[in-house]
């Protein structure tokens, strides 16, 4: 009964797996009728479609309005229309092609456009100071062979305490 119930869940999972490509790849209807997509910039609004070859209306509704004859009313004019002085809020985008089939609507937020900020910053009088440590300087090879040798005697120091006391521990 286990191995029954283990078998038929591995059966379903592989099944789900096999489809799960098939349904992604598959268009869907939105796709298919082809759909609108409507997009906000600053106080204008543009809607574009290609579900409407022989052209058709679209219209711009604001919040309060119901029906497509309510709304701002646009003729497609290459498949898109667009909107000028939009005001702030949430706002519907109809389209119905010109043979009566609807291409769809969406919901759009206008925002209130954005203003420039400007930030005043007064620059050192003297430059950056990076405090100490002198990232400008130019150093001879003395100074760098010293800095070398500085580091190879630091790592050969900590080796060698590490040995000495690695040593000290197992002679209890």
């Amino acid at each position: 009964m286990r191995t029954t119930q283990i078998s038929v869940r591995c059966g379903l999972t592989i099944a789900a797996a096999a489809a799960l490509p098939l349904a992604l790849t598959a268009p869907s209807a939105f796709a298919a009728a082809g759909g609108i997509t409507v997009t906000a910039t600053g106080s204008t609004v543009k809607v574009t479609t290609a579900a409407c070859p022989d052209g058709g209306n679209a219209s711009l509704m604001s919040n309060g309005q119901a029906s497509f004859a309510q709304g701002r009313q646009m003729k497609l004019t290459g498949g898109s229309a667009s909107w000028q002085n939009v005001s702030t809020g949430m706002h519907t985008v109809a389209v119905i092609c010109e043979d009566g089939t609807t291409a769809g609507s969406q919901a759009v937020t206008v925002g209130a456009s954005p203003s420039p900020t400007t930030s005043s910053t007064a620059s050192p009088p003297r430059g950056v100071r990076g405090g100490l440590g002198g990232g400008s300087e130019d150093y001879g090879t003395a100074t760098l062979a010293a800095g070398g040798a500085l580091v190879v005697l630091a790592v050969g120091g900590g080796g060698a305490w590490y040995l000495r006391r690695r040593g000290v521990r197992h002679r209890l």
